[in-house]
């Protein structure tokens, strides 16, 4: 067992301690609760903190522990009494490398968005009719796996396809952690089966485009009332009824980077403009934050979080029954559980072989 002083691990988590126990005071400071962008900044920081500071009790703890069995060993002469420490010692030790791995993985940097919301667009690639059915298929895989989340969704603008399913679909997904969960689905997926309008029986290959974006809140973003064109008409419903007479639907033009957002699901005016803004705000900040994710990916060799909206990430093989994930080359053989929403075992793979990496990096392991 290395010595306290000489513990890398135990270094690091002090460090987290102080800054811990740093934040804790400032959060109580009345200037910072009158910044209220700063108080949410640091409210987040400490929430953020506290599972390293638990972890780090517990390891203090646990090596506290088998400092005091080798003690009874080295000293004692009962042997009833060193047979229970003996015991007692190849317990606690079981336990170290365990805790140590969690406490690595909980060391590593967060990505700063991971705790946000998120917005989740699904559009129809290649492929046609098919494409957009697909597209369909996704958006009910998500659902339901969102359902089993908790997680709260709400479309804020879609089309729909000729035959089913979407030719895109833009929904707010909301909860715990959610982009830091659902970062991992950006990207081509890809389908190959027999389509609903094949009549020969053939295999066809089809895609939808995922693009997953944490959502900004207004401390992220400044918007200048300047800078935008809004625009207003009346709402259509699927096969192009109308939802209302009124003109309630939002279109809105960010002037400066010609970004355009539509909002078209509410009967309200003013929900609509809410959710359009919400969504600018999303877009503005995701330039800078693409940023970040291209200089991630110069750092990594996997793409697994990166951002990459244009890689082929996965494909759903029908005919096999099959789900092979191309970042990692995982191949899972259930697909009809995945389609239904049982995605978890997939993201659970691509976070250990990005935490992998990432450790690497490090130095920790």
């Amino acid at each position: 067992m290395i010595a306290m002083a000489e513990n890398l691990i135990l270094q690091k988590l002090q460090g987290v301690k102080t800054r811990f126990e740093e934040v804790g005071y400032l959060i109580t400071q009345p200037d910072i609760i009158n910044d209220m962008k700063r108080y949410v900044q640091l409210n987040k920081e400490y929430k953020s903190l506290e599972p390293v500071v638990n972890a780090y009790n517990e390891y203090k703890n646990l090596l506290s522990n088998i400092a005091n069995a080798k003690d009874i060993l080295a000293t004692e002469k009962d042997e009833e009494m060193r047979e229970m420490a003996k015991e007692e010692l190849d317990s606690l030790i079981e336990k170290v490398s365990p805790l140590e791995a969690k406490i690595k993985i909980l060391l590593l940097p967060a990505d700063p968005e991971d705790d946000k919301n998120a917005v989740l667009e699904i559009r129809a690639g290649t492929g046609g009719d098919e494409a957009s059915i697909f597209a369909g298929d996704l958006l009910r895989m998500y659902t339901k796996f969102f359902e089993t989340k908790g997680w709260k969704t709400e479309v804020s603008n879609f089309t729909e396809g000729t035959v089913g399913g979407y030719k895109e679909i833009i929904l707010n997904v909301s909860g715990d952690g959610v982009y830091g969960i659902l970062k991992y689905e950006s990207g081509v997926h890809r389908v190959q089966r027999v389509p609903q309008t094949e009549t020969q029986g053939r295999v066809h290959t089809s895609a939808a485009t995922v693009a997953v974006l944490p959502e900004a809140d207004e401390f992220d973003i400044e918007i200048k009332s300047e800078d935008i064109k809004r625009d207003e008409y009346c709402s259509s419903g699927p096969g192009g009824q109308s939802v209302n007479t009124t003109y309630s639907a939002i279109r809105l033009t960010h002037i400066p980077t010609g970004i355009v957002v539509t909002c078209q699901d509410q009967k309200s005016k003013l929900k609509n403009l809410d959710k359009a803004m919400a969504e600018l705000r999303t877009r503005l900040y995701d330039l800078e934050y693409q940023k970040y994710l291209d200089d991630i990916s110069l750092k990594r060799k996997t793409m697994v979080s990166t951002g990459d909206r244009s890689a082929k990430i996965r494909t759903y093989n029908y005919p096999q029954g099959r789900v092979t994930d191309h970042r990692i080359n995982l191949t899972l053989y259930n697909l009809h559980s995945i389609i239904n929403g049982d995605i978890q075992e997939l993201i659970d793979k691509l976070q250990m072989a990005e935490n992998a990496e990432r450790l690497k990096a490090s130095g920790l392991n």
